[in-house]
C-alpha cells in the first residue's frame, strides 16, 4: 500500500523532490555565476512591456508601415523592367530550369509587361503604367529587384513574410519590432493591422501573431470599413470612474495571483490587455476620425472615389496612427483567395489592373503627405508581395501568370533609405535573382537595422535557446541606405 506523507505526496515522491531539489539549487548558482538569468530577465516583469524602449543604434526611423500586396503582384509587370520579354516572347523559358515548381499549373511561353514602362523623376527608375502616381516618386523608392524566399504556396510563403519562417508559432516582424522598441503612445497598440474588407490572408492569424512571445506583442485587428474596432465603448449605464475600479480591483487580484504563481506571462499579457483596451477608449476614436481631416487631403488619397475609397481610407489612417506614435502598421490590399487578391492566375491586365487601380493613387498620397508633414524620414514604408510571378504565361492563350519565389521586387521608402535606387537584378527574363540577391531573412533584417535594432542582438528566450526574427541567417542591405 502506497503511504501518503503530509505534504500530500508519496513517500517516492518526496524523495524525488528532494534529489531535484538539490540538483536544481547547485545548477540554478552556475547559471547565476555565468550571467544566465541576468541575459534573460523578463523585462515585462519590471515595467509595461509596450513602455518605450531605446533602440541598439540611433537611426531616423521611429515607425513602419508594411504595405501588403496579398496573393503576390508580378516583378515583371510593376517594378522589374524586361525588354528582352519582347525578344522572346512566344518561346519556352530556356533550358536549365527544371526545378521549378508550378504546383501543378502548366508551363507557358514567355510573355512581355503586359502594360508598357516608363522613367519616374530625376532617377528615372523605370516604373509600369499600373502605378503611375507610385512613379511620380520613383526619387523617394529604393527598389529592390533581387528578393527570393523558401516557398511557393500563398499560405506558408504569407507566413514566412511576415515571420520569417514558413510555419506558424512564431513572432511576426511587427511583434519584434514592438517587443524591441514599445511604443510611444500608451493609449493606442503598438502594432496595428488592417485587412482587406474582401478577407484576410489564407494562413489568417499568424501573419500577426505574437507566437511565444507575450500577446502583448501581437498585432491588434482594425477593421478596414465602419468601426475599425467594435465593442470599444464599455456599456452606457457604466461610467469610467466605475471602469476604473472595476480594472483596479482585477488588477489586485492577478497581481495576488502572480505573487504565488511567477512567471504567468499570459496572464499579466491579458491583464495589461484590459487595461489598453480601457485607455484606447479615449484616443482610439479621435485617431481614426477621418473628419478632422481637410477635403483635399481626403481627395489626394482618393477617398470617397471609386476603386481607391477603402485603401485610401486605411493608408490614412495609417499616416495618422504614426503620427500619434504607433511602432507598426500593416495594411493588406487584397483579400479571401484568387481573383480577390492579386493571385492573377486568369489575367495579369485584368487583376492587377483592378487592384493596381485600388493602391496606386493612396500609395501616392500617404508618401507625399508623410513627406509634406515631415514624418517620412522617421517612417519606414515598405511595399510588397509574399513572392512574385512567372515571366512566361501558363499556357497557350492564357494571360496569366503562375507563383514565382525565385525572384521578385519590393521597396523601401522613407526611414533612412536611399531613394532613386534600384538594387539587385533578377536575369534576362526576371525569372531568378542572380545579381545581389537578397533572401527573405535579408529583407527582415535590413527592416530591423532601420528601425534602429540589430537582428543577432534582437533575441527572446524560449525552449532553452535565443530565438530571433532572422534566426541563423540574415544579412543588411546597406546599399539601400542613405
Amino acid at each position: 500500500m502506497t503511504q501518503i506523507y503530509p505534504c500530500g505526496t508519496t513517500r517516492r515522491e518526496c524523495l524525488w523532490d528532494m534529489g531535484a531539489g538539490f540538483a536544481g539549487l547547485a545548477l540554478t548558482a552556475l547559471l547565476e555565476q555565468d550571467g544566465f538569468f541576468s541575459r534573460h530577465v523578463d523585462a515585462a516583469a519590471a515595467r509595461s512591456p509596450l513602455a518605450s524602449r531605446a533602440p541598439h543604434a540611433t537611426v531616423k526611423a521611429k515607425s513602419c508601415i508594411f504595405l501588403m500586396m496579398n496573393g503576390a503582384p508580378s516583378q515583371v509587370d510593376t517594378f522589374d523592367y524586361k525588354p528582352v520579354l519582347e525578344k522572346y516572347a512566344g518561346q519556352p523559358l530556356p533550358e536549365g530550369k527544371s526545378y521549378i515548381n508550378s504546383g501543378g499549373r502548366k508551363v507557358g511561353f514567355l510573355t512581355p509587361a503586359w502594360r508598357p514602362f516608363r522613367p519616374g523623376g530625376e532617377s528615372g527608375l523605370m516604373i509600369s503604367d499600373y502605378f503611375p502616381n507610385v512613379r511620380k516618386h520613383a526619387d523617394k523608392l529604393a527598389v529592390i529587384n533581387s528578393c527570393h524566399t523558401d516557398s511557393h504556396a500563398h499560405g506558408s510563403a504569407l507566413v514566412a513574410m511576415n515571420t520569417g519562417k514558413t510555419f506558424i508559432g512564431r513572432p511576426s516582424l511587427g511583434a519584434w519590432c514592438v517587443y524591441g522598441l514599445g511604443t510611444e503612445n500608451q493609449n493606442l497598440p503598438g502594432y496595428v493591422v488592417i485587412l482587406d474588407k474582401r478577407g484576410g490572408p489564407i494562413s489568417g492569424q499568424p501573419n500577426w501573431s505574437a507566437g511565444f512571445m507575450p500577446g502583448s506583442y501581437q498585432g491588434t485587428l482594425f477593421r478596414p470599413v465602419g468601426d475599425p474596432i467594435l465593442n470599444l465603448r464599455g456599456p452606457r449605464h457604466i461610467s469610467p470612474s466605475v471602469q476604473r475600479e472595476q480594472l483596479d480591483l482585477l488588477a489586485q487580484l492577478n497581481a495576488r495571483h502572480l505573487a504565488s504563481r511567477p512567471g504567468g506571462e499570459e496572464l499579466a499579457s491579458r491583464a495589461e490587455s484590459y487595461e489598453l483596451a480601457f485607455r484606447m477608449q479615449t484616443e482610439t476614436p479621435d485617431a481614426v476620425d477621418l473628419s478632422q481631416e481637410t477635403a483635399t487631403t481626403q481627395a489626394a488619397y482618393g477617398i470617397g472615389q471609386n476603386p481607391t475609397d477603402e485603401f485610401g481610407r486605411n493608408c490614412l489612417v495609417a499616416r495618422r496612427l504614426v503620427e500619434r506614435g504607433v511602432r507598426f502598421v500593416q495594411l493588406y490590399s487584397g483579400g479571401g483567395h484568387l481573383e480577390e487578391t492579386w493571385d492573377a492566375h486568369e489575367s495579369i491586365e485584368k487583376n492587377h489592373g483592378r487592384h493596381g487601380a485600388e493602391v496606386d493613387q493612396p500609395i501616392a498620397a500617404l508618401l507625399a503627405d508623410l513627406e509634406q508633414r515631415g514624418l517620412l524620414d522617421s517612417t519606414l514604408v515598405v511595399w510588397g508581395g509574399e513572392f512574385g510571378r512567372m515571366p512566361f504565361s501558363e499556357g497557350p492563350g492564357a494571360p496569366g501568370r503562375n507563383h514565382n519565389p525565385y525572384g521578385f521586387s519590393m521597396w523601401f521608402a522613407g526611414g533612412g533609405v536611399k531613394g532613386g535606387l534600384r538594387y539587385g537584378a533578377t536575369d534576362d527574363f526576371g525569372f531568378e535573382a542572380v545579381g545581389n540577391r537578397v533572401h527573405l531573412h535579408d529583407l527582415h533584417a535590413t527592416i530591423l537595422h532601420l528601425m534602429g535594432l540589430d537582428h543577432e542582438r534582437l533575441t527572446y528566450f524560449h525552449q532553452g535557446r535565443d530565438e530571433s526574427l532572422t534566426d541563423v541567417g540574415g544579412h543588411v542591405v546597406t546599399d539601400i541606405m542613405a
